[in-house]
């Protein structure tokens, strides 16, 4: 086990008591409570009582008296020693004191709603910090502040502020249940409330809230080894132990369970928002998104992805292996359906001619033997028809997934409907969902039911089910592409670097040391020099002032390409040393580089950055100024093999000017590929790098390899 392992291991062994005290204590004190009937106090123990809790609850509050039958006591110091569970119910102010108190009486957990802190600032920022050193001194695992509570649906125990009248406990024959963390209240209740409508069942429902020392990984920590939750839903807005989270998705993989993860902050403004909600701090998405796809988490993008792919993986935990097949009753649907399935590098497969054949048969001429499957009006009369066509498309190995489309009918014949579908996929565990049209229209409890008790994932939008799927196998491919296992070995024959930003002379040695081509040519210190080089190499060339203060060369006149002879280079020398004078006076240049100038290509860039919490990533994207323009750029992690890495190439939106556009030659993947993997390896096993940036990467046509123009490296002290 590595460091951060195990130190995660011992966070995770610390907490498991606490956290157990949180979900199913024994005996609670509500602290803050008032005789005043509907006060925030009695809200909750009413919850409690309602749930059915059968342990001791102290009820403390300053008035004293007498709530539902029990003393309310005047002073937390008069509750016995050891309680398992404080409900914070005071204000802001008033938190210190009574979490300094619940401590002298070796209170095991507590929660706390009180807003006021993180989210407000940096003084509040500070007030959160102290109770954190507080709790954790004392021993208490404190969830919150500012968490609206949570739901433990398993032992009918909840902790809420609003009036819940009722909470569905989960039944113990149910199965394997969906647990919810979120950060944010109102988006744990949305996905608990949703999916429940839908008859998921739900094992827990925590939120978070400011995490002061409960987090969202050390929750689903405890998640991945209870016994009743096979999968874990996570809304975040920041992630402040990744070596936990991390350590939580290894977890949790290998207990055969799996994490569905939304990140907001995406955008500039999305941060903002983040921060004002929870007070937290948006890290480096790219490198987190990254991190945890290659430790298992699907990853998704839209809360109805969270809510979609989390019910797939609860009902149908089988990987994708194959395309999408579609079903309908419409011929339009099928259209639809390639139109947007494309966007979402998702195949339809043809259908095998063992499908074709046993399905022919049953459909009348007119009907196409094809994939999507419009089967027409013909299962009004003859429902059975949906079983047949169900049972031939997930018998098709070409097909990994299955939406069936139907639509909105009376009573009778959709449950007729609906039970031919669940008798042909009986004993397949391919992944599919069951789309009823109408979905402003509902549906009868009798279908309902038979939908629940079949365990079918029920959804009333055909272009949501298929954006679910698709997102379910790009995770599945995700998990399953080949990477690098081994300890990444260190480069031999690098240069010798400075810290901080290098000079593009030193970063392609860099680049030469680790096998990516880079023009003829060398640094030259005088013009007599240059000439020297240029002859050597031949013209024409490119003339390029070096400095590692001077990143963007041309913007102060410090290149000049396409010289031709001795006097052109002459001049340029003259040229570049006059604008670089006038834009940094008192800069002095290492010397200028003359190079050899390449031959036209496709510009690439290739990037690597390490951020500190979740290592490195890797960038590729079209190169030059349209990388900016553009944005059209892919993530990958730094160990990835070639055959995944050319994969992830071509699923950049430009991938048709790679693989051949208009009469243009396909380029040399496999070379571009392969000086993504040398980059990869570079940031794995030198840490003392930070940053590269190649722009551009010339990619020439197949079997012609590649060649770097431009290279930029920053580097940090070796850890």
């Amino acid at each position: 086990m590595n460091t951060s392992n195990s130190a995660a291991a011992s966070r995770a062994t610390e907490l498991a008591s606490g956290i157990e005290g949180l979900v199913r204590p024994r005996t609670v004190a509500i602290i803050g409570m008032s005789s005043k009937p509907g006060s925030a106090g009695q809200v909750v123990l009413n919850n409690l009582l309602a749930a059915g809790y059968s342990g001791v609850i102290y009820p403390v509050g300053r008035s004293g008296g007498e709530v539902a039958g029990r003393r309310v006591l005047t002073s937390i110091t008069d509750l016995p020693a050891g309680v398992d569970l404080a409900i914070l119910m005071v204000p802001a102010e008033a938190l210190k004191e009574a979490l300094v108190q619940c401590i002298e009486r070796k209170v095991h957990s507590a929660v706390s709603f009180a807003s006021g802190f993180a989210e407000m600032g940096a003084a509040g920022r500070a007030q959160q910090e102290e109770l954190a050193q507080i709790a954790k001194e004392g021993g208490v695992t404190l969830l919150g502040p500012n968490t609206v509570g949570y739901f433990n649906f398993v032992d009918s125990f909840h902790v809420m502020l609003i009036d819940l009248k009722s909470a569905p406990q989960l039944a113990a024959d149910s199965g394997p249940a969906l647990a919810i963390v979120a950060q944010s209240g109102g988006i744990g209740a949305h996905i608990s409330a949703s999916l429940q409508a839908r008859s998921v069942p739900i094992s827990y429902m925590l939120t978070t809230g400011n995490e002061a020392c409960l987090n969202l990984s050390d929750v689903m920590v405890f998640l991945a080894d209870d016994a009743r939750t096979l999968v874990i839903v996570v809304y975040a807005e920041q992630i402040l132990s990744p070596g936990s989270f991390l350590y939580a998705a290894q977890k949790a993989q290998a207990n055969g369970k799996r994490i569905v993860l939304l990140h907001s902050g995406t955008s500039e403004k999305g941060k903002a928002a983040t921060s004002s909600h929870t007070g937290a701090l948006a890290g480096n998405l790219a490198a987190m998104s990254v991190a945890v796809q290659q430790a298992g988490v699907a990853v998704v993008e839209t809360l109805e992805e969270l809510m979609d792919v989390g019910q797939l993986l609860l009902r149908s935990p089988s990987p994708i292996s194959g395309g999408l097949g579609v079903l309908t009753a419409s011929g339009a649907l099928c259209a639809l359906t390639e139109d947007y399935i494309e966007d979402l590098a998702f195949e339809i497969p043809a259908l095998s001619a063992d499908t074709v054949a046993r399905l022919r048969p049953e459909l009348p001429d007119f009907l196409l033997v094809r994939n999507p499957l419009d089967i027409g009006t013909l299962i009004a009369w003859k429902p059975q028809l949906v079983g047949s066509a169900v049972g031939a498309l997930l018998a098709d190995p070409a097909v990994g997934s299955l939406v069936v489309s139907l639509p909105f009918a009376d009573p009778a014949m959709g449950f007729d409907w609906m039970e031919s579908y669940l008798a042909a996929r009986q004993d397949c565990r391919k992944p599919a969902i069951y789309v009823i049209h109408g979905e402003d229209r509902p549906l009868t409890p009798q279908l309902l039911q038979l939908a629940s008790a079949g365990d079918i994932v029920l959804m009333r939008s055909h272009e949501r089910a298929v954006r679910a799927l698709a997102r379910l196998a790009q995770c599945y491919e995700q998990w399953t592409r080949p990477v690098s296992v081994d300890a990444p070995v260190r480069y031999t024959g690098l240069p010798k670097l400075a810290m901080g930003t290098q000079p593009e002379w030193l970063g392609k040695q860099v680049l030469a040391a680790i096998g990516i081509k880079t023009p003829a040519g060398a640094l030259a210190r005088s013009c007599d020099e240059a000439v020297s080089i240029a002859i050597r190499i031949g013209f024409p060339v490119v003339l390029k002032a070096q400095a590692a203060a001077l990143s963007h060369k041309s913007d102060a006149g410090g290149v000049v390409l396409n010289l031709a002879d001795e006097r052109a280079l002459r001049v340029a020398w003259g040229s570049i040393e006059a604008s670089i004078h006038r834009a940094h006076p008192s800069l002095v240049l290492d010397g200028m580089l003359v190079e050899s100038m390449s031959p036209r290509g496709l510009e690439l860039v290739v990037g690597a950055s390490r951020d500190a919490n979740w290592g490195p990533t890797v960038m590729v994207g079209l190169g030059g100024i349209w990388v900016e323009a553009l944005g059209d750029v892919r993530m990958l992690a730094p160990n990835l093999q070639r055959p995944a890495i050319i994969k992830e190439i071509l699923k950049l939106k430009a991938h048709k000017v790679l693989e051949g556009f208009r009469g243009q030659e396909a380029v040399d993947l496999e070379a571009v590929a392969a000086a993504i993997q040398a980059v990869g390896r570079l940031m794995l096993a030198h840490p003392e790098v930070t940053e590269l940036d190649i722009n551009p990467l010339v990619a020439f046509s197949r079997g012609q390899g590649v060649v770097a123009l431009d290279a930029l490296i920053v580097t940090r002290a070796p850890s």
